[in-house]
Order: C-alpha cells, then structure tokens, then sequence
C-alpha cells in the first residue's frame, strides 16, 4: 500500500500543474455526471416497476370484484401476449383443494402461506411461455391466494434503452468533462504560465526589466493568480532597483577608488626608488602615502557600513539621545578645535532614550557634524539642539551651519551615495557620509532629511517616532 503512495506521489511530482488540475477539474465533472447518470437510471428502472407493479395491484382488485364467490380455478391465461389482459388464479392453502387443471403460473410454498394468511402480499418475477412475467400474490379470502402476472419484457427493454441512452450521455459528460478540464486548467493557469516564462526568461538573461502582462480590470477585483502575478511584478521592480543600485554602487565606487588607487601606486614606486630622492622628497611622498592609505581605508570601512541594511540585534540597548548627543558634540570639538559647537537640549528632551545601537547612532550624529563642519565658517558656530515634540515622546535632532547651504538642484541628490555638490568637491571626503547617516537613521526607525536654513546654511533633521524603531 505504501509503495503505490509513493508510486502516486511520484507520478504527480512528474506531471505538470496544468495536467493535474485538467484531470482533477475532469475527474470531479465525470464524477458528477456519472453520478447523475447513475441515479437517473435507478429513478427510471424504480418507476418503470413501480408503473408495471401498480397495473397488477388493479388487475387483482378488478379479478377479485368480478370472480369474489369462485373456488380454485384459473381465471385468465392469455398474458402471453401483450395486448391480452393478466394471467389470474386462484390457488387454495390446502394443495388437497387444487383443480384438476394444471395451474398456468408457477404455486410455490409462499403461495401457499398467503393463502394460509401467514405471509403478506409479494411481487415476483417468473418465466412462461419463453417469456419474463411480473407476478403479484394476494391474499383472496377464505384460505385462497390471487396470482396476477403481467409480461415485464417491455419494461425491462425500456430499462435497457434508458441504459444505454444514459451511458451514451454519461460518455459524452465524460468527454465534455475533459474538454472542460483542459480549458479551465490552461485559462486559469495562464498568469502561472506568463510568470513562469517570465521567470526562465530572467534566469536565462538576468535581466529583472520584464514584467508579467496583466489582465485589464480593476485591481479591487483581480483573483489570486492575478494577484500573484502582481505581487510578482512588484517583486521584480524592487529586485531591478537592488539591481541597479547595486551595479551604481560597484561603478561609483570602482570610480571613486581610482584616483586614491592611482596615487596610492604612484608614491609606492616613487618610495621604491628612495635612493634617488632628497630627504625632504621623501618624507612628502611618505607623508603622501600614509594620507592616501586612511582615506582608501575609510572609503572602504564606508562601503562595508553602506552594505549592512540592519542594525545587530545583539548590540541594541536602550540609549538616552541627550547624554550621545553630548558625548558627540564633545568628540566633534576635539576633532575641530577651530569651529564652535553649541548644543542645545530642549525640556523633556534630557531623560528621552530610544532603542537602538550607540555606536552607530554616534557615527549618524558624527557624519552630520563633519558635514557641517566641513562648510562651517570660522567665525560661525555649528548648532546641534534636541527638542521632544508631541504627547507621544517623539524626539528632534536638528544640525545647522552657517555656510553657504544647499543648492535647490542639490537638494533631492544629498542622501545619494557618492553624490557631492559642485562647491563640495574641492573639500576631503568620499560621499558617503551623509548616505550612511540616513541607512542609519533609518535602521533605526527615524528619518533624515534636509532642508535650506533661515537666514542661510543647511539644516538637517533626525526625527525619531514616539515608539521607537
């Protein structure tokens, strides 16, 4: 028995989708008009009978009005034809009582006991004279039994032809079912078809530009392979952006590594040939080398931060913005000794905490602050406050400078990475920075954004929910 599951299993793993649900839809629509079929001809054959039973119930009643006060005899005997009336006798208890005439119909023992009132009225059926005979046995009163016989050939022909009639409709059910089967199955499992070619299609040219045709239609009342046809497309349009961002990062960053690459290769064979340099030469070429190996280093710690979409789950604790904000703006001092760093915290904003990652949540602050700081003019200060906003315990974090600002074409560009403005080209640094901060911003469940200050510089803007990431 397990065998032949497995041999089942096997045979339905081997078949394609459409070929089953032609066979199961085909299978379910034979079974129902089999099943019709089936129950027609009993209804038919039951009532056919019950027609043929119902004309010897009232050829006994007439034969037992018209023949009340006779003894055993044989009443009537031409049923062997069909146009003749029924075969009656009457048949005593006692076989002592019998005619000398030899009765037409067949007496058995239950004859003789509904004679006897000891068994109930019966139906039989009965060969004579070559033919099929339907014989009913009723009690006829004073120890005597009635046998009434009808010919029952042509009901069994009409139950025959309602036979073959049926099977020939059953057949054709049968047929149609198929027929039926294979179209539901290749009209239902056409978006399938379409998202499977589309599939292969991608596999065979990783290209994830193709999209799945859809039926026209609102898509309020699409069904479910529509819908997954749809979510299919939706799939590959986040999968084509991936894909692009991607290959834009890989040429961004193969574009930016190129120049620090090339110079890192130069000062390395200049130093090869040390014996030829001064010694002023060399310290300017090794000092070189060294700023190009930090900056080739930070450009490539950058990309490996940018790759990580999530935040580590083991390290997220509970962190109180105020006391990073603080501790950021302290480090950002040292790191420019030139600049003035005001923070601000506003009332309610001290004691605020936010799950998340410190260390990250310092380095989104810190690329915030070299930013500013980067366009900050000496004599300006770089301006960093906290507020709490709302009933709900939302947070602010706003970074402004007072430098040239943003230009409204730069504007929607800012976040990208590698992006830098046309002032900012002359300054150190990768394009990256702010990128990064806005992954970050957004790992944890806030969002960055930029916008042009009043009275001049730029102004960025970390909005933490009231929740939490």
């Amino acid at each position: 028995m397990s065998g032949v599951r497995r041999l089942g299993a096997r045979w339905r793993r081997r078949r394609p989708l459409r070929t089953r649900l032609a066979l199961a839809a085909s299978a379910a629509v034979a079974l129902v008009a089999v099943g019709v079929c089936a129950a027609a001809f009993f209804v038919i054959r039951h009532e056919l009978l019950h027609q043929l039973d119902l004309s010897l119930t009232q050829s006994a009643t007439r034969v037992v009005q018209e023949n009340r006060g006779e003894g055993p005899q044989i009443i009537a005997g031409e049923c062997r034809f069909l146009s003749a009336p029924a075969c009656a006798q009457v048949v005593p208890a006692d076989p002592a009582a019998d005619p000398e005439a030899a009765y037409l119909l067949p007496v058995s023992a239950p004859v003789r006991e509904v004679a006897a009132g000891t068994r109930a009225p019966y139906f039989s059926n009965v060969t004579r004279f070559g033919q099929s005979l339907r014989m009913l046995t009723t009690p006829f009163g004073d120890g005597r039994a009635l046998q009434v016989a009808l010919r029952a050939d042509p009901v069994e022909k009409g139950v025959r032809q309602a036979a073959v009639l049926l099977a020939a409709v059953g057949g054709a059910g049968v047929l149609l079912a198929g027929l039926l089967g294979y179209a539901v199955s290749r009209t239902g499992l056409a978006p399938v078809a379409r998202l499977t070619s589309t599939a292969e299609r991608i596999a065979a040219t990783r290209d994830p530009r193709h999209r799945i045709e859809l039926p026209p239609g609102p898509p309020g009342r699409q069904d479910e392979v529509t819908r997954l046809a749809a979510s299919f497309n939706t799939m590959l349009g986040e999968l084509e952006q991936s894909v692009s961002a991607q290959r834009r990062l890989v040429a961004d960053a193969s574009h930016e590594l190129r120049t620090p690459l090339t110079a890192l290769r130069t000062n390395a064979e200049l130093l090869a040939r040390a014996d030829r340099l001064t010694p002023a030469q060399r310290e300017r070429a090794s000092g070189a080398l060294g700023r190009q190996i930090r900056e080739v280093t930070g450009l490539v710690n950058d990309l490996i931060e940018l790759a990580r979409d999530e935040e580590p789950l083991p390290l997220v604790e509970e962190v109180r913005i105020a006391e990073l904000a603080e501790h950021t703006v302290a480090m950002a001092r040292t790191h420019w000794p030139r600049l003035r760093f005001e923070l601000e915290i506003g009332p309610g904003a001290a004691e605020a905490v936010r799950p998340g990652v410190p260390a990250r949540l310092a380095r989104l602050l810190t690329n915030l602050l070299d930013n500013a700081a980067k366009f900050s003019p000496p004599d300006a200060p770089v301006e960093v406050g906290l507020t709490a906003y709302g009933g709900g315990g939302g947070l602010e974090l706003t970074v402004r400078d007072h430098g040239p600002g943003i230009a409204p074409e730069d504007l929607p560009y800012v976040f990208d990475r590698f992006y830098r403005a046309e002032a900012a080209r002359a300054l150190p640094g990768s394009g990256l920075g702010l990128a990064m901060a806005r992954q970050i911003a957004r790992a944890h469940g806030a969002e960055l954004t930029a916008s042009v200050a009043p009275g001049g510089g730029a102004l960025f803007t970390v909005v933490f929910g009231g929740e939490g990431p």
